[in-house]
């Protein structure tokens, strides 16, 4: 289990100890990193949530409007290149698009290059929005890293980097496809 004399024992460490008592002869050290990893995204994620809510979006919304915000000038995308970035169901993303075309925050407009097909667009109060709410969440995260040094948040960024860069290979996965 590691030696870990002068650390904090985190609930995860209880959980290995708990393990290691029942079935000791099963290796728990993925729970030291994806136990983690899980746990920190649970505990955070009602303040992301809550941060969302705040500018009238849940998730999904955010990441439709955040995705045609960094997409750049005009702020416009097909629904496939949408799709593909989200990595949700198309479903998922018509019943998003419909409620943020009803909110304001964006429009659907006919392809000139493809009149059967539309780009979806975002409006004035969806750049504002998704900046806005872009910078609260940002500010938000931000509390939850700030008991690591800035040296410390590098290291760790880059390992989790690396594992996630393996881990996308694993599944076939790019930020592309």
């Amino acid at each position: 289990m590691g030696d870990n004399t002068g650390e904090a024992r985190d609930h995860v460490e209880r959980l290995r100890g708990q393990w290691a008592r029942e079935v000791p002869d099963i290796d728990t050290s993925p729970m030291t990193i994806l136990g983690r990893a899980y746990r920190l995204s649970n505990l955070v994620r009602p303040s992301i949530v809550a941060t969302f809510a705040r500018f009238g979006l849940d998730r999904g919304e955010f990441d439709v409007i955040s995705t045609l915000r960094r997409s750049g000038p005009p702020y416009k995308l097909t629904p496939t290149e949408l799709y593909r970035s989200l990595m949700i169901s198309s479903g998922g993303l018509s019943h998003r698009l419909v409620r943020l075309e009803k909110s304001g925050l964006i429009t659907r407009e006919k392809s000139t290059e493809d009149g059967r097909s539309f780009l979806v667009a975002l409006t004035p109060e969806g750049q504002k929005r998704a900046e806005e709410a872009f910078r609260a969440d940002m500010a938000n995260e931000l509390r939850f890293i700030d008991a690591l040094s800035p040296e410390r948040r590098e290291v760790l960024s880059g390992l989790l980097r690396e594992l996630l860069t393996a881990v996308e290979a694993m599944d076939g996965e790019s930020e592309g496809s």
